[in-house]
């Protein structure tokens, strides 16, 4: 099959209506989605932020493999990947596929000054020193894609606002993003002082990687249509600051982010009406998810002022290690294949994208290669009959991590893992500890979905068989 994945920034499980039935947001290009193919409820990303999530998407293996991820910013670099490691768009190429990416990188890239020297660290000044005319030497077309188009890190955030296309930045940026005319509210907030060039327009952004998606879909069916492709669209949406292209602002009832969101669910429709329109959707297995939960001002501003909780009904939210954190819509459509109208509760992880993608288009992994990646495609072509996809699954937060075995969830560690909830925004949202001195966390998310009680002393045994099959996976090559 052809194969779509798009990758939402930041994207809450509640803030979708096929998700939560007292989301705010429309999002019926979503919803229609989810109705024509299956929906999971119990998905996962394996990192609570951006960076480590992408990496192991791409990868199939967990981020901590990777020794220490950073979220990058700016000129952050270098890639994560390294070269002769075995990605998805990688499997895919040698499978036949055409591959293209388009949006947010985020993995990491190697930028250099006039004398040649590594650009790696994110902030104004490393920006000011690249050398526009050098190649990105590990750029996405350096690492199994054919072509691509977009950003090194979050396109309206991260001080180098410029296009890349393939591994070169045609427009290099020319001032200092002017912030006087962008748009003020309490979304709006988290872009950082940067280098922007002049055909850079943060609140369109996510409109022109819609345009380039749709030009390399038109392209490929033109002129090779007897060959399959492989399209990784990552948007900008959600992520901070909400800067809503001019035509969806003020179209829900729920704020900013709420129109933000609503674009999103534009963005989505498109992709799908396009690959329609080029007759090819019957052929093509389409994948929506999101890098992590969603961001902290967007869930206590919302909550507040549109009754809105892009984390319902879990506690937490991106960087935390509870459930709002790393539990992420995860929906597939792959028509006459996966029952329309469908849903799974089996525990799945982003990681497994990679070996259901091999497993659906006949690839065999080589030794070593996507270590935590588990294949799916039974449970998309036959339901939660078939037998669990997975033994357990990992979590890792900025530097901890957690384990679901089961309805059985072992924190290794105390607190979120991640938002500090004495700060004044998130007091009011901070729960009682109900094991006070317990170094880490247990929790029966059948009984608890909530983690509102932690049962660590309750069950030794349980605390101390699921630690034991953390470190051992952490230890090992294999999971």
């Amino acid at each position: 099959p052809n194969i779509v994945f798009i990758l939402a920034d930041d994207l809450g499980y509640g803030d979708l209506s096929c998700y939560n039935a007292q989301s705010k947001v429309p999002t019926p290009r979503i919803d229609r989605l989810a109705h024509e193919g299956m929906r999971f409820t119990d998905a996962h990303s394996p990192s609570t932020v951006c960076t480590p999530t992408r990496y192991s998407l791409l990868t199939g293996q967990m981020p901590f493999r990777a020794g220490r991820v950073p979220v990058f910013t700016g000129a952050g670099g270098p890639c994560l990947i390294r070269e002769e490691q075995l990605t998805l768009p990688q499997m895919l190429r040698n499978r036949g596929y055409a591959t293209a990416m388009t949006g947010k990188w985020h993995v990491g890239l190697s930028f250099f000054d006039a004398k040649g020297q590594p650009v790696t660290r994110g902030d104004l000044d490393s920006v000011k020193r690249i050398d526009f005319t050098r190649a990105i030497p590990d750029a996405p077309i350096h690492r199994g894609f054919d072509r691509f188009f977009g950003t090194a890190c979050c396109p309206g955030t991260d001080h180098l606002y410029a296009f890349i296309v393939g591994d070169r930045i045609p427009v290099p940026p020319a001032r200092r993003l002017d912030k006087s005319k962008l748009p003020k509210h309490p979304y709006a907030n988290d872009n950082r002082m940067g280098m922007i060039a002049p055909d850079y327009d943060i609140e369109q952004v996510d409109m022109v990687f819609l345009q380039k998606s749709k030009e390399f879909l038109e392209d490929h069916v033109k002129r090779q249509p007897a060959k399959p492709f492989f399209l990784y669209h990552a948007t900008s949406a959600v992520h901070l600051p909400s800067f809503a292209a001019a035509q969806f602002r003020g179209k829900t009832r729920a704020g900013p982010h709420g129109d933000f969101i609503h674009e999103f669910d534009f963005i989505v429709g498109e992709l799908l009406d396009t690959l329609e329109r080029l007759g090819v959707a019957d052929n093509t297995l389409v994948m929506l998810s999101s890098d992590n939960g969603p961001e902290v001002t967007p869930v206590v501003h919302m909550r507040a002022d549109y009754g809105h909780d892009g984390a319902r009904p879990w506690r937490g939210m991106k960087r935390d290690d509870w459930e709002g954190g790393h539990r992420v819509p995860l929906i597939v459509r792959w028509p006459a294949k996966v029952k329309p109208g469908s849903t799974s509760a089996q525990t799945v992880s982003l990681t497994d994208v990679m070996a259901t993608c091999a497993a659906a288009c006949g690839a065999t992994l080589p030794r070593g290669a996507a270590p935590d990646s588990c294949n799916l495609l039974p449970v998309l072509l036959a339901g939660d009959g078939t037998r669990p996809a997975r033994d357990y699954t990992l979590q890792q937060a900025l530097a901890t991590f957690s384990i679901r075995q089961g309805p059985w969830k072992y924190l290794d560690h105390r607190g979120s893992g991640g938002n500090n909830y004495d700060s004044p925004e998130l007091r009011t949202l901070a729960l009682p500890d109900t094991a006070p001195g317990a170094p880490g966390q247990l929790y029966n998310l059948a009984d608890d979905p909530g983690e509102t009680t932690n049962l660590y002393f309750k069950h030794p045994k349980i605390v101390a068989e699921l630690k034991s099959l953390l470190d051992k996976a952490k230890s090992s090559t294999k999971p």
